[in-house]
């Protein structure tokens, strides 16, 4: 059995109990990815608990991107008024928290998204260097074989930045650049945003329901 296989149906038997997910937000420009991220993973009833880590610098961005501005109540500020209760869903943890339940491996989390994933950060995590939560929790994923998404966000991408995403698709991640579709017509920015967060919940065995579907011509 292969390795996304494996762990496709042992995510499927943990969604009885609820999964936990850690969602990484990093100082690349597309932070309404990561907004369309949160208020996704807080409306699946199948998960039921987020670890947020903002990193210093995506905080900046939040700021320029969003008009979300500082750490205080982040959680609050990415999902609006319309979540009510599941809010509470969300753990936020600083990046400096290098003893957070995330960065052992004895503590189950059963996926990783980095969204968006700084060249830095990409760098941090393909070198083995955990120097911070945001790494330090990657790398718990890599040596426990569990799905990291890495949401790589650059233009254009140098050898070096190339070279770090084989280094950490060879070591198990899956990079998945944040490449938005055009083919479904979407009506805005949000939209856009939101169907790129379905499909990379797919791809973790969280599947949306109002994802878009490409259906070929009848014939």
């Amino acid at each position: 059995m292969s390795l996304l296989n494996w762990t496709m149906n042992a995510m499927k038997s943990r969604q009885q109990s609820g999964l936990s997910v850690t969602l990484a937000i990093t100082g690349a420009s597309g932070a309404i990815y990561a907004r369309e991220m949160v208020r996704t993973l807080v409306a699946d009833a199948r998960v039921t608990r987020i670890h947020l880590v903002a990193s210093e610098s995506s905080l900046r961005v939040l700021a320029e991107e969003l008009k979300v501005s500082g750490r205080n109540d982040l959680t609050n500020k990415l999902l609006g008024t319309e979540y009510g209760d599941s809010r509470a869903k969300v753990k936020q943890l600083a990046p400096t928290d290098i003893g957070a339940s995330i960065a052992s491996g004895t503590f189950l989390v059963d996926a990783m998204v980095v969204l968006p994933c700084s060249m830095g950060t990409l760098s941090g995590i393909a070198n083995g260097m955990a120097s911070n939560l945001i790494e330090r929790a990657a790398d718990v994923c890599l040596k426990e074989r569990r799905r990291l998404i890495l949401c790589v966000r650059e233009t254009p991408f140098s050898i070096i930045h190339l070279r770090n995403m084989q280094y950490a698709a060879q070591a198990g991640a899956t990079i998945y650049p944040v490449i938005p579709t055009h083919y479904n017509h979407p009506a805005d920015e949000t939209g856009m945003a939101r169907q790129f967060v379905y499909r990379v919940l797919a791809h973790v065995g969280l599947p949306q329901p109002n994802a878009y579907v490409w259906k070929a011509d009848a014939t």
